[in-house]
């Protein structure tokens, strides 16, 4: 059978369905290469039909596509925000409408929070014109120093108060207040490159402080107080918050 087989080279292959023809020699024949490729399927088509997708994203306004009133607040554009992205964040396209009418949102919030500052420096400005020369003449002796000078000083001063309060039960508020009526001087010595001005303003403060404060402690209900704080300390704390006042907002 081997000898019928070279004598006539030809072989039949149903599963290829086609002739194999070996012919000649065949240490000689160069091998042929068959390629495979696959059957496609219809799953591996592209296939949204499982993906939710936002039903308004075609709604030109952004409060209606996000669901909410437009008297919302912010608080509740950003939860009607998350919520629907975590719905529908699988689908690109749903996920980017909801992203551009809440960025179109926080936008016009934007825009409504400067033109309302800007309407309320106008609207002062505007007072400040209209009121009596007197009052002009007063403004202009205070000034709106950077917010870190404030906190400085601000907390000198509580520590002076501090101070005074851990030292009531030993010795008065003296030494204390003397050492906020000099740096109050400083200060203005500095701001302003006058010492007997300076010197006016801080004596003045610590004046007025120490008058004021006592008129209103006698008016404070007495079971605020604690029994170690005497009339004396609770002044000094008064004025140390005029001292602080004239050093620090005025020119």
């Amino acid at each position: 059978m081997a000898e019928a087989l070279l004598s006539n080279p030809t072989i039949h292959s149903p599963f290829l369905g086609r002739r194999l023809s070996i012919r000649g020699n065949l240490k000689g024949s160069t091998p042929c290469c068959f390629s495979y490729r696959p059957p496609k399927c219809a799953a591996d088509a592209p296939y949204e039909g499982s993906i939710s997708k936002f039903p308004r994203m075609n709604v030109w306004d952004p409060y209606k596509r996000l669901g909410i009133t437009t008297d919302a607040s912010e608080e509740e554009v950003w939860s009607a925000r998350n919520f629907l992205l975590s719905q529908y964040a699988v689908h690109e396209r749903s996920a980017e409408s909801i992203e551009a009418a809440f960025e179109r949102l926080l936008m016009s919030s934007f825009k409504n929070r400067k033109r309302t500052k800007i309407n309320l420096k106008t609207r002062l400005k505007k007072k400040v014109e209209e009121s009596p020369p007197w009052f002009k003449n007063l403004l202009s002796f205070v000034e709106l120093p950077p917010p870190v000078i404030i906190m400085r000083r601000l907390f000198l001063f509580g520590f002076m108060a501090c101070w005074s309060v851990m030292n009531s039960a030993e010795a008065g508020p003296a030494f204390q207040v003397a050492l906020s009526l000099a740096a109050c001087i400083y200060f203005l010595n500095d701001k302003n490159k006058s010492l007997p001005r300076a010197g006016i303003i801080g004596f003045g403060a610590l004046v007025v402080g120490w008058f004021c404060g006592s008129m209103l402690v006698p008016l404070v209900p007495s079971y605020l107080l604690q029994p170690m704080w005497t009339l004396e300390l609770l002044t000094s704390l008064v004025v140390y918050v005029f001292l602080f006042l004239a050093c620090t907002f005025l020119k």
